[in-house]
């Protein structure tokens, strides 16, 4: 029983089904003590379960059995593995400081360089980089690739040259440090890396292209990343991160539904492995959606989870007391997070937040200054993303000035940007202003056609408070119905008066057919009608034909 454990637990780790790996090898090592390369096997399968604990207590084996059997070299690589499964849990610093310390200690002994060399260096560079050191690291990362080609260790190389383009976008030298990731990625996406390495690897570009917006490469990599978990559903450390990026790439597109299912799978996985990083990033998008979508309460207490988890809950809870009327609130919290936050992804999106926040409490001059700042960013990253953003700020503050026709300009150049980037809902939110500016110049059938198309799309998405705010902003033109019908209402309404059908309204108005069904109800329900015919009667008599 013991020796077929074994050989199953041995085939389960080649064929990288990791929860059966994980079982057979524990199996095997309950009823005798496994020798140190499958002790080695059980903790790389324990790590890719979530097993943790289990992981480096049979890595902490291996190395000892290596050293007994008197191969310092590979008890040097185990310690560094196991360096690499506790690195960034603040419980266990020490410990990664004195297993390195091992680690070096035996390798000084060695005579000759060898491949575990550059994986203390890339130990040693990781650090350097985590205390903003970034020269020195791409120094010792270099080094490190030096040797991983020199002994053709992929998963060294792997890592290391990642680690040079990481440091080279640190430096501001992001196009040579992205040409390198991508070249590190083909290794990646071919499996030329042994999962460790290769799950690391995805996670940390994957954070680089979110922090500099870049998001076609946030895309590509992305579904890169979700093809790879799905060969392996057993796989538990990377799943998380790939969930949450998911979900933010969906909500930008448009899929808000989608995009709170993989969020919410995500909170549940990091939540039931206590890793409070990568939790605090999803409760904190979860409640960005929830936001949105004018959930407020399940928002307040997603960016409660976000903070009690150690990620600051703003911009978005400054963007939810703005939501909730509290306009006052949201300024002060907007103020200190401007004052606190440095890193180039947070302060662009605080600055967003607070031109929306200071035009809502009338302090034009405070949201010039965010807009201008947004823009010197966006000068610097040339991001699309980043250049709509800038380009849709500084457009709504010149509308607050009073300079219309400059504010036009602006604004339609973010509306090329978010339509380029397939992003409906800034796409909307930009047409929301673009009617505000038509209006201001006495152009009310340009301002009305605005503000339906946004209102179309806010309804689609399920965005509620600006569904309602583009109600607000065409009853004007419709306060002398009864029923209280809006805009969008009156024109399916002459519509079916006029006798079309439902599927040629949805053609007519380029919305789609459920939509006008909906429509068409709200109709008969606040004028109390139950047929088109009614409908009919009504437009005549009110003169909507």
């Amino acid at each position: 029983m013991e020796d077929e454990s074994l050989a199953l637990g041995r085939t389960a780790f080649e064929q990288r089904k990791w929860s059966a790996a994980y079982t057979r090898l524990a199996a095997a090592d309950k009823s005798s003590p496994l020798e140190p390369d499958d002790l080695d096997r059980l903790a790389t399968a324990a790590y890719l379960v979530g097993e943790d604990t289990a992981s480096v207590d049979a890595r902490g084996r291996a190395y000892h059995g290596f050293l007994e059997r008197g191969e310092s070299v590979r008890a040097a690589r185990s310690a560094f593995w196991l360096i690499f499964t506790i690195y960034g849990k603040p419980d266990f610093q020490a410990q990664a400081t004195g297993w390195q310390a091992r680690a070096r200690r035996l390798l000084s002994e060695c005579s000759e360089e060898c491949a575990e060399h550059g994986l203390l260096l890339c130990g040693s560079a990781f650090q350097r980089a985590r205390a903003g050191d970034f020269e020195t690291a791409y120094s010792e990362f270099k080094e490190a690739a030096r040797i991983g080609a020199r002994f053709k260790d992929p998963d060294l190389t792997a890592l290391a040259r990642h680690g040079e383009g990481r440091a080279l976008v640190m430096m501001n030298r992001s196009a040579d440090g992205f040409a390198m990731l991508d070249e590190v990625m083909v290794a990646v996406t071919s499996g030329e890396v042994g999962p460790m390495i290769a799950g690391v690897v995805y996670c940390s570009v994957i954070s680089a292209c979110h922090d500099l917006f870049d998001l076609r490469r946030a895309q590509e990599w992305t579904t890169a990343l979700a093809g790879w978990c799905a060969t392996q559903p057993d796989l538990v450390p990377f799943r998380g991160s790939c969930l949450i990026r998911r979900s933010e790439l969906l909500q930008l597109h448009g899929e808000w539904q989608d995009a709170i299912g993989e969020v919410q799978r995500a909170c549940e996985r990091l939540a039931s492995r206590g890793n409070e990083s990568d939790a605090g990033a999803a409760y904190y998008q979860q409640a960005e959606l929830y936001r949105l979508r004018g959930e407020f309460e399940k928002a307040e207490e997603g960016y409660r989870l976000a903070s009690r988890a150690g990620r600051k809950p703003d911009p978005g809870l400054a963007l939810l007391r703005l939501a909730q009327g509290q306009t006052e609130a949201a300024g002060v919290a907007i103020r200190r997070v401007l004052q606190e936050v440095q890193t180039v992804r947070m302060r662009a999106q605080a600055l967003s937040a607070s031109v929306e926040i200071m035009l809502a409490s009338h302090d034009v001059p405070a949201a010039r200054s965010a807009a201008e700042e947004l823009k010197v960013i966006a000068g610097k990253l040339d991001a699309p993303f980043l250049r709509a953003a800038s380009a849709q700020a500084l457009g709504a503050v010149a509308l607050a000035a009073g300079n219309v026709d400059e504010s036009i300009g602006s604004l339609c150049e973010a509306l090329s940007e978010w339509q380029e980037l397939d992003a409906p809902y800034p796409v909307a939110q930009v047409r929301t202003l673009i009617g505000l500016a038509y209006r201001k110049l006495g152009d009310e059938d340009g301002a009305r056609l605005e503000f339906d198309a946004a209102q179309e799309a806010f309804e689609r998405l399920g965005a509620a408070p600006d569904t309602a705010r583009m109600t607000a902003l065409l009853t004007p033109a419709t306060r002398p119905l009864s029923g209280g019908l809006t805009g969008r209402e009156v024109e399916v309404l002459r519509l079916v008066a006029a006798g079309k059908t439902n599927r040629t309204i949805a053609t007519e108005l380029a919305i789609s057919e459920k939509t006008v069904a909906r429509h068409v109800s709200n109709i008969f329900t606040k004028l109390d009608l139950s047929s088109r015919s009614g409908a009919t009667a009504y437009a005549y008599e009110h003169k909507l034909l």
